[in-house]
């Protein structure tokens, strides 16, 4: 008789002690747990077999990267239920260890446990002989020296972003724009939103006809393009990305604009041509590090001629008791963001300030970002076969993952992004801004 996902609802309850949130359905046909709802799909006996060799939140994600395991229904309810049980996106219990390491542990732990030899027998049975599965080539191995450096951070850009620019076009729409767009009404677009988030910056910035702009991570030009033709600046684009920066180049050519706009593949460490009157950076900090963060500030302060303002827009997490403890997502680490790091927005203030900045303002956009994921998480599940094609059914996995469980940790606030306004005063102190928040923005 077919009972493959009763012994798997079995184990995963004895094993984190506490109800499995989810119905289960295993390759025989089988299923067992609460009805209605979501159901985690073990497509293949490899799923549990990973699970068993790597418990946790690595073992789920390499099954769902390499389809052994899927969600029959509400992907974002399947997360939510699932959050907090087998991973955790905040600050871990200083004395339980927190739910995943806990839960993590039960699950390894099950061979030396003798109530639970049975269960730990039938699961080996039911996973098939053999060593772990080798983990999907979406994945990044571990890397070695020092993090940071140019050239690793050069290929952490590359696994990240040179995946084809058609696979972005799918997920992104026509604006190309791979950050929070700012959804003024509630019947907005997503390319209306990001149209309004690009002219905020442009704004904040106060851009002026012949100024020169600076965009820091310019991803495939939207910034460049918009500052150029709504505000007459001069604007230099750089990208660690060498397909980003043809796609960018391709843009700027077709829209008549090569003389006024130039994409460089630069990194911002080696930008000379100063001094900018305001300079953009927009989701491009969480990739410089906690320890590097300081020399970007300078850097970036370094470029503006006195009176020159910096917009950076970032993602935050929030706050740790203990800062040393904090370590990057595996999930997030592995697949999405090598080496990409999130930092409170009190942390990214305050090196800002060290570096000689006066922050003016900071405008959290949380609940924007949230909607943005689902808009990206519905292009791209509207457009499965065509952005499997441009790049990989794995790689399509990854985003369809990485994307609606951040929609999630943005609705719940565990993480939140937001854009700081900062200013380079001149040798008295003077701004050369408005006294309140409605002159620079009108």
């Amino acid at each position: 008789m077919a009972d493959a996902a009763h012994r798997i609802f079995e184990l995963a309850e004895h094993a984190l002690s506490r109800p499995f949130p989810l119905r289960v359905r295993a390759w025989d046909g089988s299923e067992a747990g609460p009805p209605g709802g979501p159901v985690l799909v073990f497509r293949r006996r490899r799923a549990l077999r990973r699970l068993l060799w790597r418990p946790g939140e690595l073992g789920l994600v390499r099954s769902w990267v390499a389809g052994d395991l899927a969600v029959d229904g509400d992907l974002y309810l399947a997360l939510d239920r699932l959050s907090g049980l087998l991973w955790e996106r905040g600050e871990p219990d200083p004395v339980a260890g927190g739910a995943a390491v806990r839960n993590a542990r039960r699950l390894a732990g099950l061979v030396r446990d003798p109530g639970s030899y049975r269960l730990a027998r039938e699961a080996l049975a039911l996973a098939g002989p053999g060593l772990p599965p080798a983990p999907p080539p979406e994945e990044v191995r571990r890397r070695t020296g020092i993090a940071h450096t140019k050239r690793r951070d050069q290929a952490a850009i590359a696994h990240h972003y040179d995946v084809g620019n058609d696979f972005y076009a799918l997920l992104l729409g026509p604006s190309m724009v791979y950050s929070c767009a700012v959804w003024p009404e509630q019947d907005t677009t997503l390319e209306e939103a990001q149209y309004a988030k690009l002219d905020l910056v442009c704004r904040k910035l106060s851009l002026r006809e012949g100024q020169r702009l600076l965009d820091v991570g310019c991803g495939w030009g939207s910034m460049v393009l918009h500052a150029a033709e709504h505000y007459g600046v001069r604007a230099t684009g750089i990208t660690l990305s060498v397909e980003q920066a043809a796609f960018a180049r391709k843009r700027v050519a077709e829209a008549g604009l090569t003389s006024r706009i130039d994409i460089r593949v630069q990194d911002y460490r080696d930008v000379a041509d100063g001094p900018y009157d305001a300079i953009s950076s927009i989701g491009m900090a969480e990739h410089v590090g906690t320890d590097r963060y300081l020399e970007y500030a300078r850097t970036l302060y370094a470029l503006l001629r006195p009176g020159g303002r910096l917009l950076n827009h970032q993602i935050a997490r929030r706050p740790w008791r203990d800062e040393e403890a904090y370590r990057v997502d595996e999930f997030i680490d592995r697949y999405v963001f090598p080496d990409g790091e999130l930092a409170p927005v009190g942390l990214t203030v305050a090196r800002l300030e060290d570096a000689g900045f006066e922050v003016r303002d900071v405008e959290a956009l949380r609940e924007h970002y949230a909607r943005t994921l689902r808009a990206w998480v519905n292009n791209l599940e509207a457009h499965w076969d065509e952005a499997a094609r441009a790049t990989s059914v794995g790689r399509a996995r990854v985003w369809q993952l990485y994307m609606a469980a951040s929609a999630l940790s943005f609705e719940r606030n565990r993480i939140g992004v937001n854009q700081v306004l900062a200013v380079r005063t001149d040798a008295g102190g003077a701004s050369d801004m408005p006294p309140t928040r409605g002159g620079w923005l009108s």
